[in-house]
């Protein structure tokens, strides 16, 4: 692998990891945009790397958060479980839809979201 995209896969995995410990969210926020348009990823290959590396950047954030009192295990359990069941769905739904499509309908939630939370 080329330095140069090894050098934007460290700086996109070290931006996904500060925004998860500052605000709880780095893989599909920061990460998937980034490999799309830093290293040209296609919507489902950018999801993919970044659901994998969630794994690693959620149990870190995770314990981070517990050693500060800041985890409610049985809250995280009653969102996190039926989670489940919607992965399950998005990554069948995302599937059958086509790419360009996926991109649009996240950058709209990306553009809605800011939205919101800009005017509170």
């Amino acid at each position: 692998m080329e330095r140069g995209r090894i050098l934007k896969l460290a700086m996109i995995a070290i931006a996904a990891g500060a925004f998860s410990g500052l605000f709880g969210v780095g893989g599909g926020t920061v990460m998937v945009p980034l490999l799309i348009v830093w290293l040209g990823y296609g919507s489902r290959e950018a999801t993919g790397t970044s659901l994998a590396a969630i794994i690693a950047i959620a149990a870190f954030a995770a314990i981070g958060q517990t050693l500060y009192g800041n985890v409610e295990f049985d809250r995280a359990a009653l969102v996190g479980l039926p989670a489940v069941a919607g992965v399950i769905f998005g990554t069948g739904l995302q599937q059958r839809i086509d790419e360009r499509s996926v991109t649009l309908l996240f950058s709209l939630l990306l553009l809605v979201t800011a939205t919101k939370l800009a005017l509170g």
